[in-house]
């Protein structure tokens, strides 16, 4: 399968994703947004992946690569191409099926229990997804939930955590992704707002003491892949 991914900071890359697309032989492609903006192997790839970032998607001013990112994911999902967005990903998403992207009251960084719920359109992920379990969370932003869609996740501090639409477009508003030294990288770039705090803002040495999650989440996040590619 060929599968093509959106990058918008060299820190939050693929990470497991990688490994995962390696195992199963399939063929990656990119948009780096923040070295150029060549998206031409999208037209032939089957799967489309959004990552993160610390933008946010109402700061398009300051990225004008925005607008015609939000344009390609729209059409990727006009196309039935499978979508998976992580983080800022799932707020791209969110607002290529024009639904609102905005600061949230709370910024959540650290190790958070999300809880999931498989109504509706989300029923398929019962079989896939736990229905608890503790995630890494890093993010001052959240989505309204796009019409048609439903959601199927939550946390205390953001009930928004995931989505899905149709079958094959689903968002996730948390970080199962991430590899010891990606989350490095990502504690590193948001040094100054851990720094500042909050109430569900964890500190780096507390983020480190829960860093066995990380292959517990890997193995979460491998099997909605496997789901997503046999769609």
């Amino acid at each position: 399968m060929h599968i093509h991914y959106f990058q918008h900071v060299p820190f939050e890359g693929l990470s497991c994703i990688a490994d995962w697309a390696a195992k199963g032989n399939h063929t990656l492609t990119h948009t780096r947004w923040y070295e150029k903006t060549d998206t031409a192997a999208l037209a032939d790839a089957e799967w489309l992946i959004i990552m993160g970032g610390p933008m946010g998607v109402y700061e398009q001013d300051q990225y004008p690569w925005m607008p015609n990112e939000i344009a390609l994911i729209r059409e990727a999902i006009q196309q039935n191409k499978k979508v998976l967005g992580i983080c800022l990903g799932a707020q791209l998403v969110a607002a290529a099926l024009d639904a609102n992207v905005y600061p949230h009251t709370q910024t959540e960084i650290g190790w958070f229990p999300v809880d999931l719920s498989f109504q509706d359109k989300a029923a398929p992920l019962q079989t896939v997804l736990p229905q608890h379990f503790n995630t890494f969370h890093f993010h001052g932003d959240t989505f309204d939930v796009p019409a048609g869609a439903t959601r199927f996740a939550a946390s205390a501090a953001c009930s928004h955590q995931a989505f899905i639409y149709n079958d094959r477009v689903i968002g996730l508003q948390f970080h199962m992704e991430l590899t010891p030294e990606s989350l490095q990288d990502m504690l590193n770039a948001g040094a100054a707002t851990i720094a500042a705090g909050g109430s569900f803002i964890q500190s780096e040495e507390k983020i480190h003491q829960h860093e066995n999650l990380l292959t517990q989440n890997n193995d979460i996040l491998f099997r909605l892949l496997d789901y997503m590619a046999a769609l």
